[in-house]
């Protein structure tokens, strides 16, 4: 057994301890019954869709799989207090949060018998989620793509792990083998992957969002949005620049914002990669190739195992 640490995978019900990040504009009913299907845990991006979007679908996604999956729900959308009402009433099995406290949330979704997982970039935060009755938190580091915190994934997980007792998964960096035993040495018990699962044969992202991914290099993501308070990384182009000058010159929050808007359903939805926020992890890098969801997961099982035997690891 290569996971020896069960805990994620007897939490949510599922036969490998990886999740789907939930990604604005990008993960849909689609990819995550694929991650699902592969014994991952699928992700639906709740985003800004209104409850009416986001019950379609998770119509969708049961009609694709019968194993557990889950809803992100990024708190500072409005609609933020429907749409954790329709996953209690729709017994979604899990939910992750992001951009935001999930705490006044968190008895109602386990009265529902919901799973409550939030995205954290401290260990003090973590520390709150757990005595707020989080089931797990995610720890994910400043590498990943998309709104970061300040601390490095090789920082942040050990840092969390140290705080609480609950299950901790790691996110920020992680697209392959090598990157999941990392996670599992720092302590966590799982993983988060968000950018090696754009560039899947599932994933509905537009094509010229994957072919600018597959052809980028580490030194590509840069972040921007220091001045609204909500930092994002994402693929430098004609959008960074002109982003990067406004808050070079200390321009002002709201014209940031009209820069800014919409630049992720740009990209993602219609594929405009020069003036659309393509967000993605530092670890775009090693992503070279566009795959199925269950040769993805087959490749980091076969990583895990090779890496294991190069440094001389125990397997099995």
């Amino acid at each position: 057994m290569i996971f020896k640490d069960q805990r994620v995978t007897e939490l949510f019900g599922i036969e490998y301890p990886i999740l789907q990040g939930g990604m604005a504009w990008i993960s849909d009913h689609e990819l995550a019954s694929a991650v699902s299907n592969a014994g991952g845990l699928g992700v639906i991006a709740a985003g800004n869709l209104s409850p009416e979007e986001l019950e379609m679908e998770i119509e969708k996604t049961r009609e694709l799989t019968s194993r557990p999956f889950g809803v992100n729900v990024m708190l500072l959308s409005p609609n933020a207090p429907e749409l954790i009402d329709l996953v209690c009433s729709k017994r979604v099995p899990v939910v992750t949060t992001g951009a935001g406290n999930p705490g006044p949330y968190i008895s109602k979704l386990k009265s529902a018998g919901v799973r409550v997982v939030p995205v954290v970039a401290s260990a003090g935060l973590a520390r709150r989620m757990e005595k707020a009755g989080a089931d797990a938190v995610i720890a994910e580091g400043m590498e990943a793509g998309g709104h970061i915190g300040k601390v490095t994934t090789m920082a942040l997980v050990p840092a969390v792990v140290d705080v609480v007792s609950i299950p901790v998964i790691a996110a920020g960096g992680i697209a392959d083998g090598r990157g999941v035993i990392a996670a599992l040495a720092l302590g966590a018990c799982g993983v988060q992957l968000g950018t090696r699962f754009l560039c899947t044969e599932e994933c509905t992202v537009h094509l010229n969002y994957k072919e600018k991914l597959l052809s980028s290099s580490e030194l590509d993501p840069v972040i921007t949005g220091t001045i609204t308070g909500h930092p994002v990384r994402a693929l430098r182009n004609s959008l960074t620049r002109k982003l990067e000058e406004v808050e070079r010159r200390g321009g002002t929050f709201e014209e940031f914002e009209m820069i800014a808007v919409g630049g992720l359903r740009r990209a993602a939805k219609e594929g405009d990669v020069k003036d659309g926020s393509v967000m993605a992890g530092q670890i775009c890098a090693i992503v070279r190739d566009v795959k199925p969801v269950s040769k993805v997961f087959k490749d980091i099982i076969n990583e895990i195992e090779e890496t294991l035997r190069r440094i001389g690891g125990v397997e099995g």
